[in-house]
């Protein structure tokens, strides 16, 4: 069979060292892995799982429950409280064309104004934890708090200086911010994140000039302020990931054994099937598996990035000193997972082009036969809704990385904004309600029949908010915000409504949800008045 003869050779014919001889074991288990995921109900996006246990008390006792945002997507106020200008301030500002609607979150939704209210939408809703980036600065009570360090978004001061993580510089930098935050927060924070999708900043804002800082190569011609899109993405994902040691080692040395919190890091995750059971496409879906998770995954478990990209990137992947091996090995507590969606994968030969997309050496379409691995919410969107995909996800992380402690720390659903719906139309966003019950149910899935680690789950996202590169142009909250209000005024979806409801008493959502009295009073919340328990 060709699949095991492509297994049992090497991709350099060289002597086999015994990590290598393992990993290849293990690249033939995937492999199988990705076999069964092509035929088991491929056609099924969904998993199936008892209705009765889609509850706070259907999961594992010690489960949290959260939701997230992150703190330039919400807060607003870019000039006030002695803040400095931010790489997002500038990028938007400089680059309003790189937003589809060309906004910017110099106000967002004004949550440096309403954090109070939006302290009460958290608490409402029975949450045991939100997830918020630093930035934010306020400590929650009665509710535990998740903290982001970077969330895509730095002082501008650093980019200007050195061009923030496409140095080296930055390490330290980021080290001292971390000890600061640990220093002032520590003894009420219990659970740090390092980096916040990683892969995300490092292929958006330097492969493809998406994202801040706009990085890319001149070749792509899409308006990018500089760059390198095949070289560099690869430096500022291995500064990130150092920074990332440096931080952990820091907290465990310095903090963790009497603050006795946790800290880990949060990454982007696309699950990926192979197109069929071709075993070059076999294969390329571990090549696309390895150049996103594996580019992360596999420093923090081995000190070593994944094989098929030392192969393919060569030189222009740096390599990791002995003790910067020793600190990225199991620099974690916890990984996140932020989860939205599922792709399929055909193999592809190398492009003349050199850049990161291409080094894979795969294709990434979201339809087979011309059928979507997924139905969308807003037409033409990359978010196709495939539960399943979190399930395999997991198990996968089970099986290659020795099932480490996993807290989805998002997934959740875009909407477009469509300001001639009513606000009563707006907030039936029953589509986002089944999305988080499915992936709630692959999840209990992946817990109880393969065993996984899963310790919490966060809903993207707690509001309506800036979405990076789509502006205000679609919504992920399970709270609407109205933005033609002055206040912002948040009003619970229908989502939020149901998301109570299985962390609390049983409810029943009440007729009029939002009433015209509520919106004459200019409210900044309406809150759960709108409940009424059995």
């Amino acid at each position: 069979m060709k699949l095991i003869k492509a297994v049992l050779c090497s991709e350099r014919r060289n002597t086999k060292t015994k990590s290598e001889m393992q990993n290849q074991a293990y690249f033939f288990l995937v492999l199988l892995s990705l076999t069964h995921s092509l035929f088991a109900s491929s056609n099924d996006a969904k998993c199936q799982c008892d209705e009765a246990k889609i509850n706070r008390g259907g999961f594992p006792e010690n489960f949290l429950w959260g939701a997230g945002t992150s703190a330039y997507q919400v807060e607003g106020a870019y000039n006030e409280g002695g803040k400095g200008p931010s790489l997002w301030d500038n990028f938007t500002h400089a680059y309003p064309e790189k937003i589809v609607d060309q906004s910017n979150g110099d106000i967002a939704v004004n949550s440096y104004h309403y954090f109070e209210e939006d302290i009460k939408i958290a608490k409402d809703l029975g949450l045991d934890a939100y997830r918020f980036s630093i930035s934010w600065s306020r400590i929650l009570p009665s509710i535990q708090p998740f903290v982001t360090m970077f969330h895509f978004n730095m002082p501008q001061a650093l980019e200007d200086a050195y061009g923030g993580f496409l140095s080296f510089r930055i390490v330290a930098d980021f080290r001292d911010f971390a000890d600061i935050l640990f220093s002032k927060f520590g003894d009420r924070v219990k659970y740090w994140i390092t980096l916040n999708e990683p892969w995300t900043f490092s292929n958006h804002g330097y492969a493809i000039g998406r994202f801040a800082p706009g990085r890319c190569s001149e070749w792509q011609q899409i308006n990018c302020t500089g760059g390198n899109s095949g070289t560099e993405p690869y430096i500022v994902t291995h500064n990130q990931l150092l920074a990332h040691a440096a931080v952990v080692h820091l907290y465990r040395t310095k903090y963790q054994i009497w603050q006795k919190g946790k800290i880990g890091i949060a990454l982007a995750a696309i699950w990926f099937e192979p197109y069929n059971s071709t075993d070059e496409n076999l294969m390329a879906t571990d090549r696309a598996l390895d150049f996103m998770l594996g580019w992360f995954m596999q420093p923090l478990t081995s000190g070593q990035y994944p094989q098929s990209m030392r192969v393919r990137a060569g030189n222009r992947l740096p390599n990791f000193s002995n003790t910067e091996r020793d600190l990225l090995i199991q620099s974690f507590d916890f990984i996140g997972l932020n989860y939205y969606t599922s792709r399929y994968v055909l193999d592809k030969p190398n492009s003349s082009s050199m850049s990161y997309i291409n080094d894979s050496e795969v294709d990434i379409v979201a339809e087979r036969d011309n059928k979507p691995i997924g139905e969308v919410s807003v037409i033409g969107s990359w978010l196709h809704i495939y539960p399943k995909g979190l399930r395999e996800l997991l198990n996968y992380m089970k099986m290659k990385y020795n099932n480490p402690t996993i807290y989805i720390t998002e997934n959740g659903l875009n909407e477009a904004r469509n300001d001639s719906m009513t606000i009563l139309e707006a907030i039936k966003d029953d589509i986002r309600k089944d999305y988080i019950h499915d992936h709630l149910c692959c999840i209990l899935q992946a817990i109880e029949q393969f065993e996984v680690t899963v310790s919490g789950y966060f809903v993207w996202s707690l509001m309506d908010n800036f979405e990076w590169a789509f502006g205000y142009s679609i919504r992920f909250g399970i709270h609407f915000v109205d933005y033609n209000d002055e206040l912002f005024t948040r009003y619970p979806k229908h989502s939020a409504l149901w998301y109570k409801s299985i962390l609390v008493k049983k409810i029943k959502i009440a007729q009029s949800i939002v009433s015209n009295d509520a919106k004459k009073d200019r409210q900044k919340y309406v809150p759960s008045n709108v409940f009424y328990h059995e």
